[in-house]
């Protein structure tokens, strides 16, 4: 349940449950002092995330209101994270699923989605359009979505949900959009050659695909039965 490995709660040889074994002395007795005074004050020796796990099992808030510490940084990537967390939960349900669902109604099992800001403006050539690496592309806009997926952290946040809701193939990063038609050239021989502006945006690549190995290979016994 924890990354620090600690058994929270383990029965001793008389049947009684030692909470919290193998939490340190110091560390114990900060979280006691909440319910004294109603704030949690971090020793130094504690770094903030043991700390935000002994809360976590305790069911005691995280929260700037609660938790005073020395090390700034380490609070506030907690809550950073915790943020960001309920952010992209909410960017996931408002913005991601829909395409998602899309992608899956046309019977395929992944979906690529690409990050565009609000002003972006994208005008395709019906005759000409673009050459898009992804077949499943999606495109949405969202300038906050855009800026949350600046940060590194926000992107390890939004893979570690991804990773909770069943998703698999997850991957994100940046690529060239086309927005788009700039001109068409005529090659020798009369065939057109359309250049499209390109803007870099951030994307995000999922699979929901439960048996991915089989459905890269062909049943030849099925094949050659239903040929006979």
């Amino acid at each position: 349940m924890f990354s620090s490995g600690l058994e929270w709660a383990k029965r001793n040889e008389r049947g009684e449950y030692e909470v919290a074994e193998g939490l340190s002395a110091t560390l114990f007795c900060a979280v006691l002092d909440y319910y004294k005074t109603g704030a949690i004050r971090c020793p130094p020796s504690v770094s903030v995330a043991e700390l935000r796990e002994a809360c976590d099992y305790l069911l005691l808030p995280f929260d700037a209101d609660t938790i005073k510490c020395q090390n700034l940084r380490g609070l506030l990537h907690e809550l950073s994270n915790e943020g960001a967390r309920a952010q992209f939960e909410r960017f996931l349900e408002e913005l991601l699923l829909p395409a998602m669902v899309e992608c899956a109604q046309r019977g395929d099992r992944e979906c690529h989605i690409v990050v565009l800001l609000d002003e972006d403006s994208v005008d395709w050539d019906d005759q000409y359009p673009p050459q898009v690496g992804e077949e499943s592309s999606q495109a949405v806009h969202s300038t906050a979505l855009y800026r949350f997926f600046k940060y590194i952290e926000n992107r390890d946040v939004a893979k570690q949900v991804l990773k909770e809701r069943g998703l698999k193939k997850i991957r994100l990063g940046i690529e060239g959009y086309p927005t788009y038609k700039e001109k068409v050239r005529r090659r020798p021989g009369g065939r057109a050659e359309v250049i499209y502006n390109y803007v870099q945006r951030p994307f995000i690549h999922m699979s929901w695909e439960k048996e991915e190995a089989k459905s890269r290979h062909v049943d030849f016994t099925v094949s050659s039965m239903l040929k006979s």
